[in-house]
């Protein structure tokens, strides 16, 4: 999947990938170092996202689930105007070359299950575990 993930990066920017850094990299480095520490919930990089305008629509609405929610594939093909196309929405999910920033590992089955991870799901099941710990902590935080 992740070579995929490239050719269609690639192909759709007309780039090739250069191992360097920028100021963008440093920030998203930053904004990751924060996010696995508890301390960012969202992400604010400028984001090129390189698929089909249904693909994009996709991600879009990933941004818009909240730290530490899940939502069901059915729940997001409604909320973006589409509910027949559950399994396109997950394709589409599968796709995301910026898993994290744009937050595809939220999104779970109907029945409750995990469903699918392109990064495996040990790593979606830990950092919904990660995000839902800094929840727990956040609101003991509050109260006390």
């Amino acid at each position: 999947m992740r070579n995929a993930v490239d050719r269609r990066v690639q192909q759709s920017l007309n780039a090739n990938f250069v191992e360097q850094t920028s100021d963008v990299i440093e920030i998203a480095k930053t904004q990751l170092t924060a996010y696995f520490t508890g301390k960012r919930r969202a992400f604010d990089i400028p984001l090129i996202t390189a698929g089909s305008d249904f693909q994009k629509t996709v991600w879009h609405a990933l941004q818009s689930i909240e730290y530490g929610s899940t939502i069901s594939y059915k729940q997001l093909a409604a909320a973006i105007n589409n509910p027949d196309a559950v399994r396109a929405v997950g394709t589409a999910n599968g796709a995301n070359a910026l898993a994290i920033i744009v937050p595809c590992h939220r999104v779970i089955a109907s029945n409750g299950t995990l469903g699918g991870y392109g990064g495996g799901l040990s790593l979606k099941r830990r950092l919904l575990s990660l995000e839902e710990k800094t929840n727990l902590y956040i609101t003991t935080q509050t109260k006390g």
